[in-house]
């Protein structure tokens, strides 16, 4: 019979926080400046904002695409953004 026991780990000391007094560091923003950096924050967003696509595929695909792991949506979206960009892939599946 063999007996089987957890060797205990050596505790590592916590490292100290690092704080930073960030409005030391940096200056005050002006309300032009807040504006206009509101005004790009929304533009990247909008950029960064996806549609919603409904696409009907084959039980072989979904279980391909879930093999993938969690976040496979995104990976199919890569996917399918790298085909569309590709002629002949494009061409491929008329």
């Amino acid at each position: 019979m063999v007996i089987r026991r957890q060797i205990p780990q050596p505790q590592a000391e916590p490292k100290p926080a690092v704080v930073v007094d960030i409005d030391k560091e940096a200056p005050k923003m002006t309300a032009e400046q807040y504006e206009e950096f509101a005004a790009i924050a929304e533009q990247k967003r909008e950029e960064r904002k996806k549609q919603v696509l409904t696409l009907r595929v084959s039980p072989t695909t979904m279980n391909k695409a879930k093999a993938l792991g969690k976040g496979y949506t995104g990976i199919l979206s890569r996917l399918l953004e790298l085909a569309l960009d590709d002629p002949d892939m494009v061409r491929k599946c008329l």
